[in-house]
């Protein structure tokens, strides 16, 4: 018997017959013989109508009580989904964040976990329920309800796995995978049967949207077995691998085009212009990504930023300016981020020549990249990030033969 920790997203529970579904595939789990703690977000659609709601009474949204508004969603889901296992003869029981106790930062709306406490977790197994523990939320220092972020129930998953020390972390979404690319942009994106970690982190962290990226960061720091699976369909799915990565070779294609680039240029950039610009935009919870490889005085920083992030970042990075002597900040939040995932890409001048190749032969304007040994992510105009996308992948990728 071993104890497994499964996720649903918001699609996968998004009907009262979804629902339904979902109990079935956790009582079949159950047959089986093994533990389960079940991690579920917000139906479907439903964070979205909760923050129009607080929008059409107040232009921005006290963090803290939106917060307190967004947990209902997950909370409305861990007792329908209760019922549904009680209804079938299926002990259950429904906790909160703050029941399990999962302890986070003072960061409303991107929260980071501190802590779970396993209690409440441990004595509900012990009496043969079926856990049902509401993703996305726990408790901040000051008592009050924080959220995770957008994807932050994938996070949750991967904490409470952590803490309980499972077998294994399932995710269950609406695609059968992880995929070398978004199937939706290329239709011969195919489905890989593992990943390592590394690489998953990359594709996580340039926006595949499968996986939060927090969580692929508490997978790999706890070393949490993760498996992303279908909510509708059968089949092991894709399992992130740990230990040695294959160090040649791409295996996916991420884009972002929720992306807006910042440059900073003036005299008053020293060695230390970096850390001071980028230091509170971090403590802000929000990721920069700085494209310049090497910084060199009197250079201008570039560097991107989500896009839903620009307006709380743009004045940080203006007010740091002025502390650097008046250096002057430039946004375009017209660009968007393609970045290739694989290996030894560090030092592997032939594939960024490739790169800029394939895209050059279609006309594609490559604008500012950065390469590490894991990824090279270039800036192009967002009107052609699918287009860049489908080439790049065709190029780099080779396809399965059909026999």
């Amino acid at each position: 018997m071993a104890l497994i920790v499964q996720k649903f997203g918001g699609t996968s529970v998004g009907t009262l017959a979804r629902i339904e579904a979902v109990a079935e595939r956790i009582i079949a789990t159950r047959k089986q013989g093994h533990d389960l703690v079940v991690v579920v977000s917000a139906m479907a659609g439903e964070t979205n109508r909760l923050i129009t709601m607080a929008q059409a009474l107040c232009a921005d949204p006290d963090p803290r009580e939106l917060d307190v508004l967004l947990a209902t969603g997950e909370q409305t889901t861990i007792a329908l989904l209760a019922m549904a296992l009680k209804a079938r003869g299926q002990p259950a029981l429904s906790l909160t964040g703050d029941q399990v106790r999962v302890q986070t930062d003072h960061r409303h709306g991107k929260a980071r976990i501190l802590k779970v406490d396993t209690a409440v977790m441990d004595q509900a197994l012990a009496r043969g329920q079926v856990v049902i523990v509401a993703g996305f939320q726990g408790r901040g220092p000051d008592n009050a309800i924080t959220t995770l972020g957008r994807g932050g129930s994938d996070t949750t998953a991967v904490a409470l796995a952590a803490a309980l020390k499972a077998s294994e972390c399932q995710i269950f979404t609406d695609v059968d995978g992880i995929y070398t690319t978004d199937p939706r942009i290329e239709p011969q994106a195919r489905r890989l049967d593992s990943i390592d970690f590394d690489s998953m982190l990359a594709l996580a962290a340039q926006g595949a949207k499968v996986l939060q990226v927090r969580s692929v960061e508490f997978a790999g720091q706890f070393q949490v077995p993760l498996r992303v699976l279908s909510s509708f369909s059968e089949g092991q799915g894709t399992l992130i691998t740990y230990g040695d990565s294959a160090d040649e070779g791409v295996c996916g294609v991420a884009c972002c085009g929720q992306s807006a680039l910042i440059e900073v240029s003036g005299e008053g950039l020293d060695q230390a212009a970096p850390g001071r610009l980028l230091s509170p935009l971090q403590d802000a919870g929000i990721d920069a990504d700085l494209l310049d490889t090497v910084f060199e005085t009197g250079k201008p920083l570039t560097f991107t930023v989500p896009l839903a992030d620009l307006g709380q970042a743009l004045p940080m990075v203006q007010a740091s300016a002025i502390a650097l002597g008046g250096a002057k900040v430039q946004c375009d939040n017209t660009v968007a981020k393609v970045s290739v995932i694989g290996g030894g890409f560090e030092a592997d001048t032939k594939m960024a020549s490739l790169i800029s190749r394939v895209l050059g032969e279609q006309g594609i304007e490559q604008r500012l990249f950065r390469t590490t040994p894991k990824r090279y992510s270039l800036l192009v105009d967002r009107a052609q990030m699918e287009e860049s996308v489908r080439h790049l992948h065709r190029a780099l990728i080779p396809q399965k033969s059909s026999s």
